[in-house]
């Protein structure tokens, strides 16, 4: 499981073609949106949207950061030509926002709708409920005015059982009367229905509008679960696209990865994050990964991290092969007088066959062993699950085999246990 950004491109997208599914059809938000990169061709762009060259036009950047109009990101009220001039000269010039620097390659384009009233809607999903924050004043200010900003706390549980989003109605909770409390009510109902079934955990709209009976989504920031998208493939397609964040290229290790993920129903992630680092965490797990990247922090190691990332969902023996041969390949390619550590960690799986899993993972160690000798790397694991006992007989046997030293453990074993094993190594 890992949550991730998505484009406002795509969230605004998937609401707009969705919309009528969780409304019955009551409901319609704006639909027109076009997302360019260097990729796209922009002089034959108006042949399949002539509303580019009939509407007056928004173009901003689409990157996964906020705040364009205080930096000066947003082109208004523009003709197709501006917004394309202005869109091709922010291409070619380096961006600083927040101390990091980097290229501008993805840019919103939409109309531009003159309206009267600006309303603020956010979701956040917590353990035992989700929240909704609401505002009839939305807009860039909503922060500096949170005071105003109405909570709607909805349980996601009761008596040990998922409630249905369908029974919920927000009507009761806004701080609206007459037409303009049933526009509204009905859209966020819908809007949450939506959330809800979608795999969403963050989704802000600020702001929105209303004219003329359409909802308008002016601005939209959304952070969904990527474990949903097998679920959802009717609605997200294989198109769906969880980018990295402004400024950060990534890897040809991080990017092959990214890509046998988008391959299969498991999940395989990679983030480099200090290819010079001595502790190289390959956790079966996203909540695994985050207790163990947070254990090296809580002992004072993290810039020794050098990597973050999961294999879990049962992902076959291949491909678990493929993604440690990448792990292993990244952690070996500097010796270091005081070695490294490798730790192959978890929980205690579910349905995740860990006999299959270690036998990819060690088909890995054997390909890289001369590397794994040179770099002088000790190897820490700790599993549990189905078949784990062969999995940790075949570890054992694995490092006598190589002359590779391995420590083996359990379940019996708590499961961070071996992250001040490898410290004390990598100190040593």
């Amino acid at each position: 499981m890992a949550v991730r950004g998505i484009r406002e491109y795509d969230g605004k997208m998937l609401m707009s073609s969705l919309m009528g599914r969780f409304s019955n059809n009551t409901i319609s938000v704006r639909g027109d949106f076009a997302l360019i990169d260097p990729t796209t061709d922009m002089d034959s762009l108006p042949q399949s949207m002539p509303w580019l060259l009939t509407d007056k036009l928004v173009a901003k950047p689409d990157m996964l950061f906020g705040k364009r109009g205080k930096n000066n990101l947003l082109k208004l009220n523009a003709t197709w030509e501006e917004a394309k001039a202005w869109i091709q000269e922010k291409m070619t010039v380096d961006t600083t926002l927040s101390g990091v620097t980097g290229k501008l390659t993805h840019f919103l384009v939409e109309p531009f709708i003159p309206h009267d009233k600006e309303y603020y809607i956010a979701m956040r999903s917590f353990r035992n409920e989700d929240t909704l924050y609401f505002s009839t004043e939305g807009g860039i200010n909503v922060e500096e005015n949170w005071d105003k900003v109405k909570e709607i706390h909805v349980p996601v549980m009761r008596d040990g059982n998922i409630l249905d989003a369908g029974n919920f109605d927000v009507t009761r909770e806004l701080p609206l009367e007459g037409s303009e409390l049933s526009a509204v009510a009905s859209f966020v109902n819908a809007l949450y229905r939506f959330y809800a079934d979608q795999g969403f955990s963050y989704l802000e709209i600020n702001p929105f509008a209303i004219k003329d009976n359409v909802v308008i989504p002016l601005d939209l920031v959304a952070k969904i679960d990527d474990t949903a998208a097998f679920e959802n493939l009717d609605s997200w397609g294989r198109s769906l696209e969880f980018p990295s964040g402004f400024g950060k290229t990534p890897t040809k290790e991080e990017a092959f990865i990214k890509e046998l993920d988008s391959k299969t129903g498991a999940s395989l992630k990679l983030t480099v994050l200090n290819p010079d680092g001595h502790i190289w965490p390959m956790i079966a797990g996203g909540g695994a990964s985050v207790i163990y990247a947070d254990t090296v922090a809580d002992l004072g190691y993290m810039n020794e991290l050098g990597m973050y990332g999961e294999y879990s969902g049962d992902p076959n023996e291949e491909l678990t092969y493929q993604y440690a041969c990448t792990v292993i390949d990244l952690m070996t390619r500097k010796s270091d007088v005081r070695g490294k550590a490798l730790l192959i960690g978890g929980g205690i799986a579910n349905f995740t066959d860990v006999a299959k899993t270690f036998t990819g993972i060690i088909r890995a160690i054997e390909k890289y062993q001369d590397a794994l000798r040179t770099a002088k790397v000790k190897i820490f694991v700790r599993r549990g699950g189905p078949n784990y006992k062969v999995g940790l007989d075949k570890m054992r046997a694995l490092g006598g085999k190589l002359g590779i030293p391995i420590e083996v453990y359990g379940p019996e074993t708590h499961m961070t246990r071996i992250v001040p094993m490898a410290i004390d190594y990598i100190k040593a």
